[in-house]
């Protein structure tokens, strides 16, 4: 863990598991496993293109994957 897209992504990752996790002890839970899998390969994209020189898509990427949960998951709907 030596840059920020390590750090970024690592904790925006673990945000994703925490959610899943309170949402899979629901009698009756709201998401599938598989609305999980595009922010989390996102944010292996967006580390990949972070560390590899592309600050620009790598932001991009992140930007995205914040969408993506805001709007598809809804962390703060009850």
């Amino acid at each position: 863990m030596e840059t920020i897209y390590d750090w970024l992504t690592v904790a925006i990752f673990a945000g994703l598991v925490v959610l899943f996790l309170q949402r899979s002890t629901a009698d009756e839970p709201s998401d599938r496993l598989i609305d999980y899998l595009p922010p989390a390969l996102g944010c292996a994209v967006a580390n990949w293109l972070g560390n590899n020189g592309y600050p620009l898509f790598a932001v991009l990427a992140i930007a995205a994957v914040a969408a993506y949960t805001w709007y598809v998951l809804k962390p703060l709907a009850r």
